[in-house]
């Protein structure tokens, strides 16, 4: 393995479920299919991006900006959001073992809650958010903005992420892929054979 070898986390179904599907729909009493029919089609992307602030996002949430308690979905989706199983024990063993690792991860500025509720940042570092470096993912400047600011080469970065299409960029810039699945073990064995120290069940 090489002197230093990065791992460059996604953040939302990688390591944390997503409240968005399963909690968000229920909040509003909508079906998730009705809920993307009835949202606005892309506040929720300019939020990520920091270019709207929180109360722009509650005001032109929905497409016909009807009211609703802004602050009791922040508790709802915050409230819900937990570790994929297996995924803190992992990260956990790497982190103990000296391994860096850096979120590079689409989210708005409500990723500082979830990182302190779940004590993420403790074993990971939030450097690339969307919110906070102003470009998301799939955009290949997502990934060269990473791995410049960490002065390695993109084959240095090992990319985990639960989206295709953001593991098909990673590639294009060199960077090393594991697309997560949905299992703690199966990214556990993908590291462990890349050379990091982890026990693997034989």
């Amino acid at each position: 393995m090489p002197l230093r070898r990065i791992i460059l986390w996604d953040l939302m179904d990688t390591l944390v479920n997503d409240p968005f599907y399963s909690h968000v729909p229920r909040f509003f009493e909508m079906s998730f299919d009705q809920l993307i029919e009835a949202k606005h089609p892309n506040i929720w992307g300019q939020f990520e991006l920091g270019r709207v602030d929180e109360a722009t996002l509650f005001e032109r949430f929905f497409r016909d900006e009807r009211t609703f308690n802004g602050q009791a979905l922040k508790r709802c989706m915050i409230e819900n959001c937990h570790w994929v199983p297996g995924m803190h024990t992992l990260v956990g063993e790497l982190s103990s073992r000296g391994v860096e690792m850096h979120l590079l991860s689409n989210y708005s500025e409500w990723y500082k809650d979830y990182v302190l509720r779940l004590g993420i940042s403790r074993l990971v570092k939030p450097s690339f958010v969307s919110c906070e470096t102003g470009v998301r993912k799939p955009a290949e400047r997502a990934y060269v903005n990473a791995h410049r600011t960490l002065g390695v080469r993109p084959e240095d970065c090992v990319f985990i992420d639960d989206r295709e299409r953001n593991c098909d960029a990673a590639r294009l810039v060199g960077m090393d892929v594991v697309h997560f699945t949905g299992h703690a073990d199966q990214v556990r064995e993908a590291l462990a054979s890349r050379g990091f120290p982890l026990a693997v069940a034989r």
